[in-house]
C-alpha cells in the first residue's frame, strides 16, 4: 500500500471515529483534500483512490492545475480571494469557501452576471478575531447575512472558518463550536436552512466533526509535506 493509499485509510477510520463518538453517519462528512503546492500527479492518485474534492488556496494555481487533472473532480477555492481574481475563480471553480466580505460577494455577484454563472459560496468567519486572518467577524456576519443571501447569482451554502493552530485541538473545540452556534443563528434570520460547515484541518478534524462539521480540509496529513509545485510558463515566458 502506498503512503498515500494507507494515509487515507487512516483518516477515513478518524472520520468514521469522529462520527461515531457524535452520533453521526460517515456519509455526512465530506474530505477535501486541499493540494495546494502539490503536483498534478498527486492529485491524479488521490483522485484514483476515490477522492473527488480538492482544494486550492490560490485562484492562479487552481487554473493550472485543474485542466491537468482529468476526470470528474470538484474544485473549491478555500484560501482568500482577492476582487481582482473574481472573474476567474467563478470559470475555474465549483465553489468558493473563502468569501470574507459584502463588497467581494457583490463584485462576485457582478462578474457572475456578465458570465451567466451561478456559484456556490460558503463565508469565511474569522471566529477567533486573529489580527492575520481574514473574515467577518460574527458580528459583521449577521449584519451583511440578508444583503449577501439576496444576491442572485450565488448561492449561500454555509459557513467557513480556519481555527488557530495549536498542538492541542481540544483548545479550538469552542471555536468550531461557536460557527455551529453562528449556522444556526444564520438559519433563523434567514428561515432557511445552510447546509455546509467547513472547519478543521489535517491537526484538529476530528474535534471539527464532533462539533458539526461537514467539509474538512485535509492536506499534509494525506499527502505528506507540502511541495513546491509550480505552475506552467506560458509561450511568452511568464506564467499562466
Amino acid at each position: 500500500m502506498s503512503d498515500l493509499a494507507a494515509n487515507l485509510e487512516r483518516i477515513r477510520g478518524n472520520i468514521a471515529a469522529a462520527c461515531a463518538r457524535a452520533g453521526r453517519e460517515p456519509g455526512e462528512v465530506q474530505l477535501l483534500a486541499v493540494s495546494k503546492g502539490q503536483p498534478p500527479e498527486a492529485v491524479c492518485a488521490a483522485a484514483a483512490l476515490g477522492l473527488d474534492l480538492f482544494g486550492e488556496n490560490k485562484v492562479q494555481e487552481g487554473k493550472a492545475k485543474r485542466p491537468l487533472c482529468p476526470g470528474r473532480l470538484r474544485w473549491h477555492l478555500i484560501g482568500h480571494l482577492q476582487s481582482n481574481k473574481c472573474r476567474d475563480a467563478l470559470l475555474h471553480f465549483d465553489c468558493l469557501q473563502g468569501v470574507d466580505s459584502l463588497s467581494l460577494a457583490q463584485e462576485l455577484n457582478r462578474w457572475a452576471e456578465k458570465l451567466s454563472r451561478r456559484m456556490p459560496i460558503l463565508l469565511e468567519v474569522n471566529v477567533a478575531g486573529e489580527a492575520s486572518k481574514f473574515g467577518f467577524s460574527p458580528e459583521r456576519l449577521l449584519a451583511d447575512l440578508k444583503e449577501i443571501n439576496a444576491l442572485v447569482r450565488l448561492e449561500l451554502r454555509g459557513l467557513m472558518t480556519l481555527a488557530p493552530w495549536t498542538p492541542e485541538p481540544e483548545k479550538v473545540r469552542p471555536v468550531f463550536r461557536k460557527l455551529r452556534e453562528l449556522k444556526k443563528v444564520c438559519e433563523d434570520i434567514l428561515g432557511a436552512p445552510l447546509t455546509e460547515l467547513s472547519m478543521g484541518m489535517s491537526g484538529d478534524y476530528e474535534v471539527a466533526i464532533e462539533e458539526g462539521a461537514t467539509i474538512v480540509r485535509i492536506g499534509t496529513a494525506l499527502f505528506g509535506p507540502r511541495q513546491n509545485w509550480k505552475r506552467p510558463a506560458s509561450t511568452d515566458g511568464g506564467e499562466v
